[in-house]
Order: structure tokens, then C-alpha cells, then sequence
């Protein structure tokens, strides 16, 4: 699940904060980010895939970022696209349904066999990725990215131009 993870991440960042300075890319990928970790994890076989699935390890991300960039105020700016990105994709995959999983330690170290939400869903997937698709569509056309210009900048910086925030 690529789509909807991207998609419903960007229309949600810039509905809730209509920030053109945002790097929207660092956004989309830390809304990736948690399956990617999780899905190593697993392939590698060092833990099951639910690690970064967990608010604990959110909180912790960003707790890192706010630690790395202490003083460098620009950076941080940038930076806390991502956590940002993968809290997102918390929300966006559901995992606060499973209190095992998403208050994990808290409500105790043992989440039996899990599996990654994103690849449990089955034929859900498909509507889910196509509500992405039609998500990114409306990012495509709200950000005017079929101007050259605009999408150069888009894909160099990750920002929008600021006569779009109305």
C-alpha cells in the first residue's frame, strides 16, 4: 500500500496546516516509513511486523528529531515532516484499533502474531489504494503540479507555492 499511505498523508498535512513551507516529500515518506522498518524487521526476521507501528516508537522518532536538531531551527522545521509522516501513517492504517500493538509496552510486552495491518486487509486494499489515487489526484491538481515549474519545485523541495494557500 503506496497510494494511500501518500496521498490521504499530503491531503491531510495541507488541510490541517496549509503550510507551502512543509517538505511535503519527507511527509510522504515517513507515512511510508513504519511498514518499510516493520517489513525489514520482519524479512530479516529480528522482530515481528509491528515495531514501528507503536506510539511509543512514534514518540520516540520524534523525540530524536527534536534531540538531533536542538539549535538548528531550520533543520528541525524540516525534519518533523517525517514524524509527522509516520504518525500519520498510524492513524491512516488504523493500528490505534489494536491497543496491543499501538500502546505497546503499556498494556503489556506479549502482541501475539502480528501481521502488517497494510497487508491484512485484503480486498480492502485495493479500495483503500484507490481512494489514494484519486487523493493524489486532487494534490496534483491543487498544487498545479502540471506547471513545470511548480512541479520542479515541488520535487526539489518538496514545497508549493504560497499563492496556493487561500
Amino acid at each position: 500500500m503506496i497510494l494511500w499511505f501518500a496521498g490521504m498523508a499530503l491531503v491531510a498535512v495541507w488541510v490541517v496546516f496549509r503550510d507551502p513551507a512543509l517538505d511535503h516529500r519527507l511527509v510522504v515518506a515517513g507515512a511510508l516509513l513504519p511498514d518499510v522498518v516493520d517489513g525489514l524487521l520482519d524479512l530479516l526476521g529480528l522482530a515481528g511486523p509491528w515495531p514501528a507501528h507503536t506510539l511509543a516508537a512514534n514518540v520516540g522518532f520524534l523525540g530524536v528529531v527534536m534531540l538531533a536538531t536542538r539549535g538548528r531551527r531550520l533543520l528541525r522545521r524540516q525534519l518533523l515532516a517525517l514524524p509527522i509522516g509516520t504518525f500519520l501513517h498510524l492513524v491512516l492504517d488504523g493500528v490505534w484499533a489494536d491497543a496491543s500493538v499501538f500502546w505497546w509496552p503499556g498494556l503489556g510486552t506479549d502482541v501475539g502474531s502480528q501481521r502488517l495491518p497494510s497487508l491484512d486487509r485484503g480486498t480492502a486494499d485495493i479500495v483503500l489504494e484507490l481512494a489514494g489515487l484519486v487523493a493524489l489526484i486532487w494534490v496534483w491538481r491543487r498544487f498545479r503540479l502540471a506547471e513545470a515549474p511548480r512541479r520542479a519545485v515541488f520535487l526539489r523541495t518538496g514545497r508549493v507555492g504560497r499563492d496556493l494557500v487561500t
